[in-house]
């Protein structure tokens, strides 16, 4: 997990505890309380799918361009031997 990640993750955690906390402490009926926590709870996991999507792209377009780098070093070195055979038959 690189650092804006881990920035990220920590600041979604915050925000969780931070209203859980907050609607915890609140005077207000338990029913109301448990529905505004399920809410922010509900908002926090959209949050995370959203981020874990993104996270799933960036390393899908990561791998994508290893494969591609590799592949070319693969032919290019399929080459080099090509032509070192075709040189010494």
């Amino acid at each position: 997990m690189n650092d804006n990640a881990k920035v990220v993750a920590a600041l979604l955690a915050g925000l969780a505890a931070g209203a859980a906390l907050g609607i915890l402490f609140a005077p207000e009926k338990g029913s109301e309380t448990r529905e505004k926590l399920n809410d922010s709870l509900k908002d926090l996991g959209d949050a995370l799918k959203e981020r874990t999507a993104e996270q799933l792209d960036h390393l899908n377009d990561f791998k994508e361009k290893m494969v591609a780098a590799v592949k070319s070093k693969v032919n290019k070195h399929e080459r080099t031997v090509e032509e070192a055979l075709e040189e010494h038959a």
